[in-house]
């Protein structure tokens, strides 16, 4: 299976992988090809899935982690640096990493192999009593699984706590009239302890519980056609309602995670990870001050109409554009022009939009293409090569019609409608400034989904709402706790298991592809 923490590529705005445009390079690592299926042919039968979801999960692990590696001393040797110390050694260490014992391959090999082989030993007498069998094994493997990953302590989840104290402690001194009682206080050394947090694999839980939601609902909603495809009372209005239902659930799904994860973004950037928030950041592009003037202005610390000292911060800002530095004073500017927010491209919204499109697009093109030439290299034509600049180009388009609704979403509510609807007044702009805007952006964004095929929509919603969940959740908790999660991750890896070996087909996107190729017999 795929690891959701762990994708080849970039993150895109919304954290999205630009693998989602190769088809996850994962799933073209299902062992197909004759050659595999020779050595394969000398592995016990009831073994197979439990060594190819070792070597799939090898490779997923290690190889974002070598491509990083490379292009990074490829960067330094093309800057002129010509010493690659420590090339060699990293590149040793991260091959030797990934078969550690509590990493991502073996987990995944306790989770398949596990579900294969614990089976077996039910011996099911009916098709109930086997879907049962199935649905039991693969909750022990994932319950054993995901302890295996959690077992690994780490920085990040590690804290050394000192807990100073102070003891009186009553001693006797020499008698004397000038001091007749003293005592003295004696602080002893601090006590320190270690305290470890669960919530490490977190993601990893958000993603089976997405996944497994997905093969209810899909089921229940398969279930409710067939019932009413043979109703009579069936309209062509209801058939209607149900095509679009269909058609812009997985819109809809990316839409909503897309707002969740940009207003996380936007005001709460903590509960992202760090390379998260900073490739969000860097595909923003974005003076920090503006993002801090509107984070106070929610926070209300920067008033309209009022002098609470914050007039330094958008005032510095005006200085570095030339522009009036009365413009970032908000008791004389009330709201700040929306020409702040364009940041040098004028006081128009429309030239702003198409100016960001033009930047998002170049940036995302430059990143997307090289990582589509990758799999060019396995075939190299003509043909090929043409699919990997219109695959490029998609990706690019996509991203720059995400950023581009994000900014003229902010513009729209700031300048175009916003003041039509909730007034011009000082009230008025402190509550557009206040959130309005932003969530107007956010809230835009996301339909940029339209532009992809179906095929893709859903693997990129499917992807994207175990993060948008995970902004919900802290990404450290109380380790006493940590026996919910491994429950609620075993329960809907069960449940995604049990439906990739009955109804294979529902089990949607990447991840069914991967997981009927590697459970197969």
């Amino acid at each position: 299976m795929s690891h959701p923490s762990q994708s080849p590529g970039s993150p895109a705005a919304t954290g999205l992988p630009s693998s989602l445009r190769l088809q996850l390079p994962s799933a073209r690592l299902a062992p197909n090809s004759k050659g595999w299926k020779r050595i394969e042919s000398h592995i016990p039968l009831l073994l197979r899935p439990l060594v190819r979801a070792y070597l799939l999960g090898y490779v997923s692990s290690v190889a974002p982690r070598l491509f990083t590696l490379i292009s990074k001393h490829a960067l330094r040797w093309k800057a002129g640096k010509k010493q690659q110390d420590g090339f060699v050694e990293s590149f040793v260490n991260i091959l030797r990493g990934g078969m550690d014992w509590h990493r991502f391959p073996t987990f995944c090999a306790i989770l398949t192999g596990g579900s294969t082989l614990l089976e077996p030993l039910h011996c099911p007498m009916s098709h109930e009593n086997g879907k049962l069998s199935r649905s039991f094994a693969s909750f022990i493997a994932a319950w054993l699984g995901i302890k295996l990953l959690q077992s690994k302590r780490t920085p990040g989840f590690t804290e050394i706590i000192s807990s100073p104290t102070v003891i009186n402690v009553e001693t006797p001194l020499p008698t004397s009239d000038a001091v007749p009682d003293q005592r003295q206080e004696v602080s002893p050394k601090q006590p320190i302890r270690t305290v470890h947090y669960a919530g490490r694999t977190l993601d990893l839980t958000l993603f089976a519980v997405t996944r497994a939601l997905d093969v209810i609902f899909g089921e229940l909603w398969s279930h409710y056609k067939a019932r009413r495809h043979g109703s009579p009372s069936t309209t062509a209005s209801s058939r209607l309602v149900e095509s679009l239902i269909s058609r812009l659930t997985d819109p809809a799904i990316f839409a909503l995670s897309s707002a969740l994860i940009m207003w996380t973004w936007f005001y709460h950037p903590s509960r992202l990870p760090r390379a998260y928030n900073k490739w969000i950041t860097s595909a923003a592009s974005v003076d920090s001050r503006l993002i801090e003037a509107l984070r106070r202005c929610r926070a209300g610390s920067l008033v309209y109409g009022k002098d609470t000292g914050q007039a330094p911060l958008l005032g510095s800002m005006c200085k570095d554009y030339d522009w009036p530095e009365a413009w970032g004073d908000p008791a004389k500017a009330v709201p700040f022009p929306c020409e702040i927010v364009h940041m040098g491209c004028g006081p128009s919204c429309e030239r702003h939009a198409l100016s960001r499109f033009a930047r998002s697009f170049k940036w995302a093109f430059t990143m997307y293409l090289p990582l589509n030439l990758l799999l060019v290299l396995r075939k190299p034509n003509w043909k090929a090569l043409k699919k990997a600049l219109v695959s490029a180009c998609g990706s690019s388009a996509f991203l720059g019609v995400f950023i581009t609704l994000f900014y003229y979403g902010v513009c729209l509510a700031r300048t175009r409608l916003g003041p039509y609807i909730v007034g011009r007044d000082v009230k008025g702009c402190q509550k557009m400034d206040g959130g309005l805007c932003v969530g107007t952006g956010c809230a835009m964004c996301g339909w940029s989904i339209l532009l992809e095929n179906a095929g893709r929509r859903k693997d990129m919603a499917l992807f994207v709402a175990p993060r948008a969940l995970a902004t919900l959740f802290p990404r450290r908790y109380d380790l006493r706790k940590q026996w919910r999660e491994t429950a609620v991750f075993a329960a809907s890896t069960a449940v995604v298991f049990t439906c990739a070996l009955e109804n294979p087909k529902r089990v949607r996107g990447v991840l069914g592809g991967v997981l009927a190729g590697v459970l197969k017999p």
